[in-house]
C-alpha cells in the first residue's frame, strides 16, 4: 500500500437538511417536526432531564453516597527529587519559579511538595503544603520549608 492509495472514509461534511421546501421533498409542511406539541414549536430547545411532565429519571432514582468534590483542594505537586536536579544550593523554590522553569504545567494555584527521590542541596521552599517525608528530606539537606496559606 502506498500513500496515494489511501482513501478517505467519506465526505467530511454532511449536507444540511433543507426542510420546508414543498411536499415533494419529503420534508415539507411540518418540516419533520410532527404535528403540534412542544417539539413542533420554534422556540423549543428541551431542558436537560425534562421528560414532558413525567417524573425525571434523576428524581426517580434513590440518592446514595457522599461526594466531597465541591470542597476538595487541588494542588500542583512535585517531588523533592525533581527539585534536586533543577535547582542549585541556596535557591528559592515557589510555584511561580516552578512554572517559569516549566517544571509544573498550568493547573491548580497551590503547590504541594512530596518526598519522592533524594535531595542533597539546601533549598528555600515556599509551598502551600508539604508531606512529612518531604520536610524531613529538605531540612536534612540543610534547607527550609515555609508553608504559605
Amino acid at each position: 500500500m502506498r500513500l496515494e492509495d489511501v482513501m478517505r472514509a467519506g465526505p467530511s461534511h454532511r449536507k444540511r437538511k433543507r426542510v420546508g421546501r414543498g411536499v415533494g421533498s419529503g420534508n415539507g409542511k411540518t418540516s419533520g417536526r410532527g404535528t403540534k406539541g412542544h417539539g413542533a414549536r420554534q422556540t423549543f430547545h428541551g431542558k436537560l432531564g425534562h421528560e414532558g411532565g413525567q417524573m425525571p429519571l434523576f428524581r426517580r432514582l434513590p440518592k446514595r453516597g457522599f461526594s466531597n468534590a465541591r470542597y476538595r483542594v487541588d494542588y500542583s505537586v512535585i517531588n523533592v527529587g525533581e527539585l534536586a536536579v533543577s535547582f542549585s544550593a541556596g535557591e528559592e523554590v515557589s510555584l511561580v519559579v516552578l512554572r517559569e522553569r516549566a517544571l509544573i504545567k498550568s493547573g491548580p494555584d497551590r503547590l504541594k511538595i512530596l518526598g519522592g527521590g533524594e535531595l542533597a542541596v539546601a533549598l528555600k521552599i515556599k509551598a502551600h503544603a508539604a508531606s512529612a517525608s518531604a520536610v524531613a528530606k529538605v531540612e536534612g539537606a540543610g534547607g527550609s520549608v515555609e508553608i504559605i496559606s
